[in-house]
């Protein structure tokens, strides 16, 4: 894995997120409570052996570069490690990245100056647990100039992805950018074999090809839209049949590309046996862990009359410094320094660091980022048309989005 450098594209504005994306970049949305959402692309690199990784940024990117300095700086750059955040530095061209191609092209001195032999690009923004070397070792073994990673997908969300076509022996024979529709597999007519958005080069190869690009007036300069369509007839491109860390032999991989999908993936983490597994020791996701105190659990005197407290979390994720006290929580993902008080109730919700939950407050399907206060009494995710005319986001699938730091009446029924 020596022989490899990393480039994680960090860098996209993820306006279908915002809220959440208002003041921060998409890799740095929160996850899982404990995480970020970039955490789990960092994980899988250190896990897979990988130690050489520049993260290239752009947007709203203070939050994303404060979090991986103060989580993810362990490395000795004196043993050729390390984890950069590489801004744009416009050496190549005045303007921002102009796609996914251009971003690493106008970064080409940075890599070059490592003498990669092979240049792997991931995504910062995708939720999974991957071994990468299994993917190199695939590389090598199919003597591929470019490996795509692939899995299978309904033919009905083709419109989302790269839609790779490829045959028995992995070769990839066509690929289609986001087609509104597209042909079904042989033996799953309703599915179709996505990419996911990660590409290991040959890097002399791909030097060639960024060049190349760079110079057609009539690119896009995306990898997906330009550089792999291109390849196909004349280089070797293969399709790496993903499973990752699977949980009963289902491979797990999300784009948190949407609020609703973001929310799903979070929901994902507190089924009784989720099919992404935060607690395989032998695959542990790295994070800042600031130092806080253990989750707190308050009750009331003892009794069982409509004034006892009972601090609570049900098939929850609580994670250190909250403090429940009297307060009911269901099914929730709360983020470090959350305090629920007295008779509240959160249910089917995703709480950031630092919200507080007044008394006798009830929260149903919500994402409620940093340092919201709802107020005692106040109601969210009960009545959407009255969260609504207060201004909130309210998803295609009803989750109520409150954005960061909101504290206001509006909250109050």
């Amino acid at each position: 894995m020596k022989r490899v450098l990393t480039i994680v594209l960090a860098g996209g504005k993820g306006t279908r997120l915002e809220p959440l994306t208002r003041d921060r970049a998409k890799p740095a949305v929160p996850f899982g409570g404990a995480y970020r959402i970039i955490d789990f692309t960092l994980s899988n690199c250190l896990n897979s052996g990988l130690r050489r990784i520049l993260v290239l940024t752009q947007y709203k990117a203070q939050s994303l570069d404060r979090h991986i300095h103060r989580g993810w700086s362990f490395l000795s750059r004196e043993l050729r490690e390390y984890i950069e955040v590489v801004p744009p530095q416009q050496r190549i061209d005045e303007h921002w990245y102009k796609g996914t191609a251009d971003a690493i092209y106008q970064n080409i001195y940075s890599i070059e100056k490592e003498k990669p032999e092979y240049v792997l690009i991931l995504a910062g923004d995708h939720i999974y647990m991957m071994d990468y070397a299994e993917m190199l070792q695939f590389h090598l073994d199919q003597g591929a100039d470019l490996t795509i990673p692939s899995l299978e997908v309904p033919a009905s969300e083709c419109h989302h992805f790269g839609i790779i076509n490829a045959d028995a022996d992995h070769r990839v024979l066509g690929f289609d950018e986001k087609p509104k529709s597209t042909p079904g597999l042989a033996h799953a007519p309703d599915r179709c074999l996505a990419s996911m958005g990660i590409y290991l080069f040959n890097a002399e190869l791909m030097y060639e090809l960024l060049c190349a690009d760079a110079a057609r007036a009539d690119s896009g300069h995306d990898f997906g839209k330009n550089i792999v369509p291109r390849m196909i007839e004349a280089y070797q491109v293969r399709a790496f049949p993903f499973q990752g860390r699977s949980v009963n032999g289902v491979p797990y991989w999300r784009d948190v590309g949407t609020l609703d999908a973001y929310y799903q993936a979070n929901m994902d983490l507190v089924e009784i046996e989720p099919a992404l597994n935060l607690y395989d020791a032998q695959w542990p996701i790295r994070t800042f862990h600031p130092p806080l105190p253990p989750p707190k659990f308050v009750h009331g005197e003892e009794g069982l009359g409509p004034e006892y407290r009972r601090g609570e979390a049900i098939d929850s994720l609580v994670c250190q410094g909250c403090i429940i006290s009297g307060g009911h929580v269901r099914r929730s993902i709360l983020a470090p320094n959350v305090r629920v008080n007295s008779y509240a109730a959160v249910e089917h919700s995703i709480l950031f660091a630092g919200v507080r939950v007044g008394r006798h407050a009830r929260i149903r399907k919500a994402i409620i980022d940093k340092d919201v206060e709802i107020p005692a009494h106040a109601v969210v995710g009960h009545d959407l048309a009255a969260d609504r005319a207060r201004g909130f986001t309210v998803t295609e699938q009803g989750v109520v989005v409150i954005p960061k730091a909101e504290v206001s009446e509006t909250f109050l029924t």
